[in-house]
């Protein structure tokens, strides 16, 4: 597979959270007239689900085609109305790796992580964002920190693709095909854009992209000359990242991680200072977010270089999981980010000092801390070794397969009616 290149003549535009994510997508696709393509990990019924559930009926009952993919392990408890809603409006639904049938079994390792959004091959969306309520501010003090941008211009292509290789794998889809029978029909080209940004989309997967957003991070850090700003929900990256980030430090540039102080996921905190210590005593400035749950990834380096996308620092999104994040060199955009992560620094987080750390050096000592260490850092690899069932492209049976939904989800049943089973293989 050919690499992606930069493109330049984009507009970029960042999005705070679901209240300007969601409006955003939402009126895209309302505007939809040939393709809504949606990559998520988490699609919930609640009240995001639901109104997205609306519009993507509403754009398929008009002629437009529509596939929506979401995660096996990530989505695995909606309601047989609320896919049948979907499916006989004529939405194509697709699971990534779904359960076996009649089994509770979900298998947590290499997801598809990813969340993009493209409409009419001329708008994209990619970030952090899933469809679920506690990525608004109203649903309280769970309301999870996060990122997203919309973005105009050739690098939406780069998205499109991403997208429509992992439903029709082995070859690049170039021509649209109108779910309601209509004659096959070119896609419109993009909109004419003036943007300053250029910028790339960069995926990991578990064939010949293993680690390409992991050595785009250290690429950045290499060059950086005077400041760094990472924000990331879950952190425990592998040693060449650490020792990238102590690298820069150590050379006098100014390296910032903004890191969940109130994580919606408890050993994350505990994982992550696991490797506090060595970064500040490099000279690394550590920032734990105390406001609400940190769920973004997000980067900055100097005026001109960032990323936004999928990927977590730890080891399932840089080992394991399918994730993309767009890399973007545009000094507005940059100034855009830095504002908004300046602040979130200076008011909602807890800046740590080295002697925070000091009461971990104990169990240090008696071999704990050091025996959990390399086995997060290395179970990935591990896990790699191990046989794998092979995993294919096929569509799901005709009869309605009805799935317990776990017991500590939701109180409904998965029905996969309608859908495509997506595996790992279907990835050049």
């Amino acid at each position: 597979m050919k690499r992606p290149q930069w493109t330049a003549g984009n507009r970029i535009e960042l999005l705070e959270n679901g209240e300007y994510f969601f409006p955003a997508l939402f009126s895209a696709i309302e505007s939809a007239r040939h393709e809504v393509l949606i990559e998520t990990f988490i699609l919930f019924e609640d009240k995001v689900g639901l109104a997205l559930h609306e519009v993507l009926v509403d754009a398929a009952r008009r002629g437009v085609r529509v596939d929506v993919t979401v995660d096996g392990f990530g989505s695995p408890a909606l309601s047989e109305a609320f896919v049948r809603g979907l499916t006989e409006a004529g939405v194509r639904l697709h699971v990534f790796d779904p359960p076996p049938r009649l089994s509770r079994r979900l298998r947590p390792f290499r997801r598809l992580h990813r969340k993009i959004a493209v409409i009419d091959g001329r708008i994209g969306f990619i970030g952090g964002i899933n469809f679920s309520a506690d990525h608004l501010l109203d649903y309280g003090p769970e309301s999870k920190q996060d990122y997203a941008v919309r973005v105009r211009g050739p690098v939406v292509a780069q998205l499109r693709h991403t997208a429509r290789t992992l439903l029709e794998p082995g070859s690049e889809p170039r021509r649209w095909w109108p779910h309601r029978g209509a004659t096959p029909t070119t896609p419109p080209s993009p909109l004419a854009v003036a943007g300053p940004a250029k910028a790339v989309v960069v995926t990991r997967d578990n064939h010949r992209h293993r680690d390409d957003i992991e050595r785009m991070y250290r690429l950045a850090l290499h060059a950086a000359q005077r400041e760094v700003i990472i924000a990331n929900a879950y952190f425990f990256p592998g040693f060449l990242l650490l020792r990238s980030l102590q690298r820069a430090a150590r050379r006098g540039v100014a390296v910032h991680l903004v890191l969940q102080g109130q994580p919606d996921i408890p050993w994350a905190r505990w994982a992550a200072r696991m490797v506090y210590g060595q970064l500040m005593r490099a000279g690394v400035h550590i920032h734990e977010y105390c406001e609400r749950p940190m769920h973004g990834k997000v980067a900055l380096v100097d005026d001109a270089w960032a990323t936004v996308g999928s990927s977590n620092l730890d080891p399932l999104s840089l080992s394991l999981n399918l994730e993309a994040n767009l890399i973007i060199e545009d000094r507005g955009f940059n100034r855009a980010l830095r504002d908004k992560l300046q602040p979130l620094m200076r008011d909602s987080c807890r800046r740590l000092r080295v002697e925070d750390t000091a009461v971990r050096r104990w169990w240090w000592r008696f071999g704990v801390g050091a025996l959990v260490f390399h086995l997060l850092r290395h179970f990935p690899r591990w896990l790699a070794r191990l046989p794998v069932q092979p995993q294919r492209v096929q569509p799901a049976a005709e009869t309605p397969v009805v799935v317990p939904a776990p017991s500590t989800g939701p109180a409904q049943a998965w029905q996969w009616h309608g859908m495509r089973r997506l595996g790992e293989e279907a990835l050049e």
